[in-house]
């Protein structure tokens, strides 16, 4: 019988009526041993099917087959012939594609990885030089300095990949450093028809540069001098310098489409890659409705790592998207440097921004006339206060600073849009929403951004100047280049998308942060540095933002982590960046979130902000193995083959609904919903193991810092261990009263546990939300 899910998900993606259906893409998972024996491959059965069920002499084309993290194809199919799949006894669910988006040198020095570090993490793993990053992304720059391999040894034996050759792309374009690159188009062009190759790629070649930069952060070599226009000089590298990558392109111009993204995963695992970083994200929906959820579980099941960008869509609540409790979600802080570029206004005030202009700056000492854009005289007041293209008239910006509002455009393209129409300089202010978070920017003109405050004060300066009789409004952007030790540091990125889990309350998500603020690496030759078309200048590095540069870090950090300890799991190598995670700032104060300048919470950071050589040594795990998510599954009430879907195997809930519920979860964080259906108290219990992976006979003592309002008591209260590899049970309960909320409100607050044993502090955040039922 078809889900009501399964109905929903095709009315919000169908854009057709009924009288005139469009085909689409679908995903068909398949019962895999069921095949006949009469068909010599899965293949020859998966085209058989397709002409069984279609009316037409050619029946729809596979686009893609899967073999390893989930089986079956996808298709482009009527909404009739999806529906009469669905019917047939050898078909496990149809899910119909959902398009995604991408997120987008001294993060290696801040996160405390450093080439002299003869004892720490770096060391002790030769750099991941036997381990394999797969990077699925918008492919890759070959040439580039930070992919060379030097001094590498052979390619890793156990390395099935390969370097797939298309347009400038050769199969030599690979090496000992990058050692593998496939791209998958398929589904990009089933629904946008054949690639424009005049601006595309069909290859493994990067034309976006995002792709670049991700896997350089990953692991990129040791490449100096590095800078963009002079900024951040010094010495790029990546996370795991030695670690090789493999280059997996699934993301075009129109976006990242999941049968690709699904082919990617299934590719990467079969390729033997131990790592995966994915910087790509799209809407939450159940885990059997999401591509990049199944293909994950499949490579975790194979003991993969995967991490995965938290996305941009902050500094709101509920934004975290790749959710899924297998995948490690990252999301983005600032490091300790910063690239500022400040507007003297006629008043003489000084508003602080950013920039990462890198051309001739205005004449020193000079004042310029500035005009904001949205108070013009004729023409569109919205569409000209975001410099929206065609949008300004000449004759009133030409000669002058513009003040432009963010949103709708590129920040870069506002600047195209004020040099075109004349204007010698840009001021880019922040509106409410986006508070006080800057992010620096390659313009083509010289611009600074300012924040929200200082984007008021600027445009209050200009409209009374415009009026008084004595002085027109002027003003001049001074560039001061890179500044290094800014406190405070790490602050969480504004862009940086914020908890609740929207899918899965009971798993506090993103997991942790990392830096993902203004992060150079390598960039494409053919890619200006601003990304819009016009901008032709060429650079080797380019300076970026995002939780996509963000997660790459992580990906590296696990890839050293997995040197080090090849046993883990990549539920261990997750525990031991979050338990040792920190959540203070370099003035020794709680980390401030950077769109309001007030206090960050656990729904900002997760488990807090990584810390690479506690990590190497955390003490003790929380493990996971694929069952356990299962049994999360059950607990979260997924239908038997809902779970089939993702996991690929049959579920038993019976055993899992009398351990408990969905937050019984092995998880390192702990999280619990209250729903307030008129009782004054409640509580709930959390079942955790911990494995010792420090000293063998060691004692670990609990410290409790309960949520505000709550009781939390922890039994026993003492851990103590004979041997390594030891696992231990406790019990967490909480108690809690209830509280005076509006219906449909909701209030949060947050904790923590700790066990140390003198030597090794294990941290997980504890989180009670209370919510009044409408």
């Amino acid at each position: 019988m078809l889900s009501l899910l399964f109905f929903l998900s095709l009315l919000s993606l169908t854009t057709s009526s009924s009288t005139n259906e469009q085909p689409r893409t679908f995903i068909v998972q398949v019962k895999h041993d069921t095949k006949p024996s009469i068909f010599p491959t899965h293949q020859h059965w998966y085209i058989s099917t397709l002409s069984s069920i279609s009316p037409e002499t050619t029946p729809p084309r596979l686009l893609h087959t899967y073999d390893t993290v989930f089986h079956g194809f996808s298709a482009k199919l009527s909404l009739t012939e999806s529906l009469k799949l669905q019917t047939l006894p050898h078909i496990i669910a149809v899910i119909p594609e959902r398009v995604r988006h991408v997120h987008t040198t001294r993060s290696p020095h801040f996160l405390g990885l450093k080439t002299t570090d003869s004892a720490g993490l770096l060391k002790e793993s030769d750099f991941g030089s036997d381990l394999v990053i797969g990077v699925i992304d918008t492919g890759v720059w070959p040439e580039r300095q930070s992919f060379n391999d030097h001094d590498l040894g052979p390619v890793p034996s156990k390395w099935k990949g390969v370097c797939v050759s298309g347009k400038d792309f050769a199969s030599s374009s690979c090496n000992r450093k990058l050692i593998g690159a496939r791209f998958f188009c398929n589904g990009y062009e089933a629904t946008n028809g054949k690639m424009n190759e005049t601006t595309e790629y069909r290859s493994p070649r990067d034309s976006d540069g995002h792709g670049t930069h991700t896997a350089s952060i990953a692991a990129g070599r040791y490449v100096f001098p590095a800078s963009t226009f002079g900024y951040a000089r010094g010495v790029a590298a990546g996370m795991a310098p030695k670690a090789r990558l493999a280059a997996y392109k699934v993301c075009w111009g129109a976006g990242c489409y999941d049968s690709d993204i699904l082919a990617a995963f299934d590719a990467a695992v079969a390729d033997g890659v131990d790592v995966i970083s994915l910087s790509v994200g799209g809407v939450v929906v159940p885990y059997y409705l999401d591509a990049i959820a199944i293909g994950s579980f499949g490579a975790v099941d194979r003991g993969i790592f995967v991490s995965a960008s938290a996305g941009n869509g902050g500094p709101g609540g509920l934004t975290v998207t790749n959710v899924a409790p297998w995948v490690t979600t990252v999301g983005a802080g600032t490091i300790d440097r910063d690239f500022p570029a400040d507007v003297k206004l006629g008043n003489g005030k000084v508003i602080s921004g950013v920039s990462l202009y890198g051309g001739p700056g205005l004449a020193p000492g000079k004042m310029y006339p500035v005009v904001y854009a949205g108070s013009s005289e004729g023409g569109d007041g919205y569409s000209s206060s975001l410099c929206l293209e065609g949008s300004l008239d000449p004759k009133l910006v030409e000669g002058k600073i513009v003040v432009c509002d963010r949103g709708i455009n590129s920040r870069a393209a506002k600047g195209e849009v004020v040099k075109t129409a004349g204007g010698v300089g840009m001021i880019l202010a922040n509106g409410v929403f986006d508070g006080e978070g800057l992010v620096a920017d390659c313009h083509v003109l010289p611009a600074t951004a300012v924040g929200a405050s200082g984007g008021d004060e600027i445009r209050r300066y200009v409209s009374a100047a415009s009026k008084s009789k004595s002085s027109s409004p002027t003003a001049t952007i001074v560039f001061r280049g890179t500044r290094v030790n800014v406190r405070p540091a790490p602050v969480v990125a504004s862009f940086s998308a914020r908890g609740p889990n929207p899918e899965s309350p009971e798993i506090l998500k993103p997991d942790v942060i990392a830096p993902g603020l203004n992060i150079l690496a390598a960039w494409p030759d053919k890619v200006g540095p601003s990304g819009i078309p016009s901008d032709k200048r060429k650079i080797e590095f380019n300076i970026l933002s995002g939780t996509s540069m963000a997660c790459p870090h992580v990906s590296g950090l696990a890839t050293l982590l997995k040197a080090a300890h090849p046993e883990w799991s990549p539920a261990a190598i997750r525990s031991a960046l979050m338990t040792s995670a920190y959540t203070v700032d370099n003035r020794g104060e709680t980390m401030i979130d950077e769109s309001t300048g007030n206090v960050s919470t656990v729904l900002d950071f997760g488990a807090g902000h990584v810390h690479p050589q506690k990590a190497m040594d955390p003490g003790l795990i929380y493990d996971i193995t694929s069952f356990e998510y299962m049994d999360f599954l059950c607990n979260s009430n997924y239908t038997i083959t809902n779970i089939r879907v993702v996991s690929r195997r049959n579920a038993d809930c019976s055993g899992a609904k009398r351990a408990g519920h969905a937050g019984n979860l092995n998880y390192p964080s702990l999280s619990v919903v209250f729903q307030q259906y008129g009782k004054h108290q409640m509580s709930s219990h959390f079942i955790r193991t911990v494995t010792n992976v420090g000293d063998a006979n060691s004692v670990y003592k609990v410290t409790i810092r309960p949520p505000s309002g709550t009781s939390v008591t922890v039994k026993p209260e003492k851990l103590v261990f004979r041997r390594v590899g030891q696992k231990l049970n406790f019990l967490v309960r909480v108690e809690t009263i209830a509280v005076k909320l509006a219906p449909g409100a909701s209030s949060m607050k947050s904790g923590s546990i700790m066990w140390s044993d003198g030597k090794h502090t294990v941290t997980s955040p504890i989180v009670v939300t209370m919510q009044q039922p409408l």
